[in-house]
């Protein structure tokens, strides 16, 4: 008898010990098993994106490049401007829920990711996913995001280390912008406030806060800093009159 007391004493101490473990584990990096699961999705849907983003047509200059005096003339930036909000509206009238639509980079916290079209439960396994209630980049509108920050992949584990002027890339199959960070708010989970667009263009990080509770989430706010239209220059935004 005691000896079977003794084996559930050190098989109880063993458990307790893999628990510690294991939590450890999850506290400094991720879970492991639900990382190869998103890797093995991003890996899935960033084929589809390039395939996607090769096929998709026109391009927010291609309309406008010319006028009735010369066919060389170079579009003005309110012109490329209204561009690139036709093809981004045009782009997302073609999404459906779980597509990935574009290619998501943050070298601060060494982030490169490809963002999903929803916010469910199944589409942030796959990836970030901006909420459908919100717009893309170039719409001059909310762009808002959302990301785990322990399990599937993890994407947005370290946002709470941005800080003001760090660069966040935004890539898509009719530009790449790149927002500079602004701050951040902590607010309750049910403050759907923070859907609400202002008319002009911010991108907006959400995950929960803080790690392993969905009681707050973390929103780090950017604005569009430059612009680069496919087969075009790079735009300079912050001292042009874009939005934001």
């Amino acid at each position: 008898m005691r000896s079977k007391l003794r084996l559930l004493g050190a098989l109880l101490i063993a458990a307790g010990a893999l628990t510690l473990a294991w939590a450890g584990l999850v506290w400094q990096w991720q879970d492991p098993f639900t990382y190869l699961s998103n890797l093995y999705e991003q890996r899935q849907l960033a084929a589809s994106y390039d395939a996607e983003a090769g096929r998709f047509s026109g391009g927010p200059l291609s309309s406008s490049s010319t006028t009735s005096e010369s066919a060389t003339t170079a579009p003005s930036f309110d012109a490329v401007r209204e561009g690139l909000r036709r093809e981004a509206r045009r782009y997302r009238a073609g999404l459906g829920p779980g597509d990935p639509l574009g290619r998501l980079e943050i070298p601060k916290i060494g982030v490169t990711q490809i963002v999903v079209n929803g916010t469910d439960t199944e589409t942030l396994k796959k990836g970030p996913g901006r909420h459908l209630e919100t717009f893309l980049p170039g719409e001059g509108e909310l762009v808002y995001v959302a990301g785990h920050r322990t399990t599937y992949g993890a994407p947005f584990s370290d946002i709470d280390q941005l800080q003001a002027g760090d660069l966040i890339r935004f890539g898509l199959p009719y530009a790449t912008y790149e927002y500079a960070v602004t701050g951040h708010r902590i607010v309750p989970a049910t403050y759907v406030q923070a859907l609400e667009t202002k008319g002009v263009e911010q991108l907006a990080l959400q995950a929960c806060w803080p790690r392993f509770f969905a009681s707050h989430r973390i929103i780090v706010y950017a604005k569009p800093v430059s612009v680069r239209p496919n087969g075009a220059p790079s735009i300079e935004l912050a001292t042009s009159r874009a939005d934001g």
